[in-house]
């Protein structure tokens, strides 16, 4: 039987075999079929050219087309090991009736020198056959280029790689010209990594759009694709799909497990950027304290060893900042005694500004508790509350034990030396700090934790038995100890602005900064001299060992006497007898008056103590940094590093490695100059958003910045009120104590606030912070000062312009505008 005779010209739903219409057609039938765009067309067969009475109206096959396409479609070609890209000629634009004269054209081209060439480069035998050709409908096209679904240089298969050009895409795959190029990350949402040129020939959607395409291209073809695209319109066509031949990194393995980082309380300790050497500092200390605190609630030593890596990684650095690593946070708490029963409690214990995606950490921690192993938490829960009320009792003497050892730790006498002392010596005196203090941190961790508690239940009670006013009358008791070693920097400021309203024409000099022309031996010199050797170590973002103290730049402090000095004066805060007020509310019911006293009484001393603890915490983090550097300027001194300050770009066991003979790596200063050029990279990109979530490797995460929010409208917003009082005034936004002031009398506005802002708090006549609660430094500060405050007003610093008269009710926790 003889077999049929190929058709001249085929059509392309019949175009599926490679070996009759060339490799290129074969695959855009296929993509055809699979429910991709692709422009109509049709393959011209060796037939069609063999055979002299070939037709000549190809056009009319396509009704209302106008210009078309000639292109090759060779056995080889858009092959998996050999494209043969750009080694036939293409034709665009071709007129109806110039149609068979293009073909012939590009026919011809299966025959030249390069792709002989070509072929043997590539170890193809032969020359290749006469390649088959397509005719497709022309796209109209306002821009149009090429995608790779996967990155052919670099080889990564998480990326797609983009170059576009305004209108048709042949200048950009011939060479003639370069497009734009655009990066997209793949994930979900995907991200654009936009070339700098302007302009810009593809918007967002457009680049969204032409991703979607190639990594659907890649999923039907079961392999990364190189495709040809164009837009008609806001219409997306498919011109050519083909293997990419270049060598790609293998697929990674999909890993499921989940890390959700957070900053929602601890970007007011550590805001903004942070150095590699605090970061791990913070990291050894924060795995020392949880380690502490887990152990006082009753989990076995055995549990903690065994859970030690999650102790050690509680903390993230992302693009420089930190963050709380939460699916740590859960494994740890999930340690604890009552998980089981009561995981929501736990969940406000962290403070979370916004709550977890459904699901994500199910799987930590034991199922809930039945039958014998619930009696068995609560036996868990009796130990854990007995633990608390011993250490409790044991209070007095854990913080006298500790502030001795304190004393003795910071009293070393190589400390008057330091700046003698050899780099061996200086390794030695970090561990003692470290072995005396950072690893038995007990006293401020005992306190903390039974200050949250006396804090909230003596909330709660007053809440329940006097009503709204029990807030109030919470915040008004808490008011005015005089012992909060926080409030002293205040009171000693306005102390200095007196003796500086002696000496006029000295106000200017320390409003901008300049002390120099106070005379060494007056009062006010004393009075500055003695400041700084207690709160010298109090400064902005005073936990970040990179900070500038008020030793090494006294100007904030200057400043702010220079302003207190030419403020109104103050009125003391008028303050309400809280206790009589109480024994009022509860004249009759003297059981309720005496047990709410007690707690109160019992908070007030641990909210005091952990201020108090705090700023001792603030002289160890002083002397390990004084420590770190006078290692920085040895460093430079051995020729290690090329600035003192480098030292800050290392980790605290790099430092002590170089030292100790324990380090990996030996080349300090190429250690320095890469984290240097990271982070000043870092510092060029928007703040990354302070929830990010990351499947599988924790370096995975993405850390771009969601599209930011429009700024908030409306002319009320509620926050958590802090102190009571309310103040209508101007309206201050400081991003940075150091380099911004504020005028007496206007109202300070702050993402957060730390101790080192204390000088800003003397002129404000109110403050309103995005973050923090109740226990936060503004807080208890403006409740000793008398000062209305309100937290927790979130995106208050875009919310307030600057100027803005603002009236701030401090008991109610409400901020309004007042002329807009």
């Amino acid at each position: 039987m003889n077999m049929p005779f190929p058709a001249p010209i085929i059509r392309a739903r019949d175009a599926a075999d490679p070996v009759l219409v060339g490799g290129k057609a074969a695959s855009l039938a296929a993509l055809t079929s699979a429910g991709f765009d692709v422009p109509p067309f049709v393959v011209l067969t060796t037939r069609f050219f063999d055979d002299m009475r070939r037709p000549a109206n190809i056009a009319s096959l396509f009704p209302g087309a106008e210009k078309f396409a000639v292109r090759s479609s060779a056995c080889d070609e858009d092959g998996a090991a050999n494209s043969h890209a750009g080694q036939y000629l293409s034709i665009l634009n071709v007129e109806p009736d110039q149609i068979v004269a293009a073909a012939l054209r590009v026919r011809g081209s299966g025959r030249e020198d390069n792709v002989e060439l070509y072929r043997a480069a590539r170890g193809v035998g032969g020359t290749g056959s006469a390649p088959a050709v397509i005719v497709q409908e022309m796209v109209a096209a306002r821009v149009a280029g090429v995608a790779f679904s996967a990155d052919p240089v670099t080889g990564r298969r998480d990326r797609v790689f983009i170059s576009a050009i305004a209108g048709l895409g042949d200048r950009l795959v011939g060479g003639e010209e370069d497009g734009e190029t655009y990066v997209v990350i793949k994930g979900t949402p995907c991200r654009i990594e936009r070339a700098p040129d302007d302009p810009r020939v593809l918007s967002d959607a457009d680049v969204a759009a032409v991703t979607d395409l190639a990594c659907k291209v890649e999923a039907t073809q079961a392999c990364p694709q190189d495709i040809e695209w164009a837009f008609e319109g806001d219409r997306l066509f498919l011109l050519q799909a083909r293997p990419i031949t270049t060598p790609l990194r293998p697929s990674a393995i999909a890993d499921p497990l989940v890390t959700v980082f957070d900053n929602s309380n601890i970007v007011e300790s550590y805001p903004g950027m942070v150095s590699p050497l605090t970061f791990s500092f913070a990291q050894y200390a924060y795995a020392r304290v949880y380690v502490a605190f887990v152990r006082l609630l009753g989990v076995p030593r055995a549990t903690v060893e065994r859970n030690r890596t999650v102790f050690e990684n509680m903390l993230g650095r992302v693009e420089g900042r930190v963050y709380y690593k939460l699916d740590n946070w859960y494994r740890a708490l999930s340690l604890l005694p009552g998980y089981r029963l009561n995981r929501s409690f736990m969940e406000t214990m962290m403070g979370l500004d916004e709550p977890l995606p459904v699901g994500v950490f199910d799987h930590l921690g034991a199922p809930p508790a039945r039958g014998l192993a619930f009696l068995g938490e609560v036996f868990r829960i009796c130990g854990a509350a007995l633990g608390i009320v011993a250490a409790a009792v044991r209070l007095p003497l854990t913080r006298r034990d500790f502030q001795a050892r304190l004393a003795q730790a910071l009293s070393q006498s190589e400390f008057a030396v330091i700046d003698a002392l050899p780099p061996t010596g200086l390794a030695a005196l970090y561990r003692r700090i470290e072995a005396d203090l950072l690893d038995r941190w007990d006293a401020p961790l005992v306190n903390d934790f039974l200050c949250m508690i006396a804090f909230g239940m003596s909330r709660k009670l007053l809440e329940r038995w006097t009503g709204e006013e029990g807030r109030s009358l919470h915040n008004s008791y808490l008011i005015g100890q005089g012992d909060i070693i926080s409030a002293e920097p205040a009171q000693r400021i306005r102390r200095m602005a007196e003796l500086l309203k002696q000496e006029p024409s000295l106000v200017a000099l320390l409003a901008s900064g300049d002390g120099t022309k106070i005379a060494p031996d007056s009062a006010l010199a004393a009075e500055i001299a003695s400041y700084v050797q207690k709160f010298g170590d109090r400064c902005a973002e005073e936990l970040k060992l990179e900070s500038a103290t008020l030793v090494e730049d006294p100007t904030p402090l200057y400043r702010a006497i220079a302003g207190a000095a030419t403020a109104q004066t103050a009125h003391a805060p008028e303050r309400v007898d809280a206790e009589v007020l109480i024994a009022q509310r509860l004249s009759n019911r003297p059981f309720r008056r005496f047990l709410a006293m007690a707690v109160l009484q019992y908070a007030r001393k641990r909210v005091r103590d952990r201020e108090n603890l705090r700023f001792e915490r603030t002289r160890i983090f002083g002397r390990a940094r004084r420590v770190f550097v006078a290692l920085g300027v040895q460093f430079r001194a051995l020729g290690l590093i090329d600035d003192p300050r480098d030292i800050f770009l290392l980790t605290v066991e790099e430092c002590l490695g170089a030292v100790e003979g324990g380090g990996v790596d030996h080349d300090l200063r190429a250690l320095a100059a890469l984290r240097k050029t990271e982070m000043d990279a870092a510092r060029q990109k928007t703040d990354p958003p302070g929830r990010l979530i990351v499947a599988g490797a924790a370096v995975l995460v993405d850390s771009a910045a969601k599209a930011s929010a429009p700024a908030p409208t409306g002319a009320s917003r509620r926050g958590v009120g802090c102190s009571a009082g309310q103040v209508t005034a101007r309206g201050r936004v400081i991003t940075d104590p150091r380099g911004q002031s504020l005028q007496p009398g206007e109202v300070l506005v702050a993402r957060h606030t730390d101790p080192g802002w204390i000088a800003l708090f003397t002129n404000a006549s109110a403050i309103i912070v995005e973050r923090g609660s109740l226990l936060s430094h503004s807080a208890i500060v403006a409740r000793e000062l008398g000062i209305p405050c309100v937290v927790g007003v979130k995106d208050a610093t875009r919310w307030v312009r600057d100027g803005e008269l603002l009236r701030v009710d401090g008991g109610a926790g409400v901020v309004e505008k007042i002329d807009g």
